[in-house]
């Protein structure tokens, strides 16, 4: 599977790593302003008018960056994309193959989840906003989307491999219940408001390894589930 290389990652991260020209900087600032109000707005409500605004930048500097306002949503979905891997892809790298890294791509993946209870997901918003919408901006948002399922089918092919998860494992159908998971947590969360919904969650996900688990691998011990936190008033 093909992920972000680490030349390539946030650009925060490049900034952190060696400086930038001042065009670079405008743009990352551009960038970064563009993000937070995708979260809260949805891409659909990012106009270079609104950045302008926000950056107290000519609209014709603005769009000197970016050409045009779908580049300036498919820069935000980069970006996205780059801090979702920086947040929930590289750290559970760090964990044995196997079940112990799928449980900690999990672990990121609902810890992320869970903090944009607040701020909104632009993966599920973007996914309503361009479900029936081809063109440029639903490929960068299917892509993404799509190399992060890959690597976690690939960490149950691993799984299966070290003789965590049983020989005849469906990768896809288990990464298919797994986001599954965290899309119905984030409707729980963040819509209905149900406060138990973490702990719900952890318990679908131990059901799913435990049907999927080779006999061996059932000896772990459950997680405690965090607590969920409770959404501001307002929150979209």
């Amino acid at each position: 599977m093909r992920v972000t290389s680490p030349a390539r990652r946030s650009l925060s991260a490049s900034a952190a790593s060696k400086p930038m020209q001042k065009g670079q900087q405008t743009k990352a600032a551009i960038v970064e302003a563009a993000l937070g109000l995708a979260t809260q707005i949805g891409l659909e409500g990012l106009s270079i008018g609104a950045l302008a605004d926000v950056m107290q930048m000519s609209k014709s500097g603005v769009f000197a960056h970016f050409g045009s306002r779908e580049e300036l949503q498919i820069s935000v979905v980069r970006e996205y994309h780059a801090r979702f891997e920086e947040e929930v892809f590289y750290p559970a790298m760090a964990a044995p193959r196997g079940l112990p890294r799928l449980r900690a791509m999990f672990d990121n993946w609902m810890k992320r989840t869970s903090v944009e209870i607040d701020s909104g997901c632009i993966y599920i918003s973007g996914a309503v906003e361009f479900d029936d919408r081809p063109g440029p901006v639903r490929d960068a948002l299917a892509s993404s989307v799509n190399t992060w399922l890959s690597a976690m089918r690939r960490a149950v092919e691993l799984a299966v491999a070290e003789g965590h998860l049983n020989p005849d494992t469906d990768a896809d159908q288990m990464a298919f219940e797994i986001h599954a998971l965290i899309l119905a947590l984030h409707y729980e969360a963040r819509f209905l408001r149900s406060p138990d919904s973490l702990r719900r969650a952890v318990k679908a996900f131990e059901g799913i390894v435990g049907r999927f688990s080779a006999p061996a691998a059932m000896t772990s011990t459950p997680r405690t589930p965090r607590t969920a936190r409770t959404p501001q008033p307002g929150a979209a």
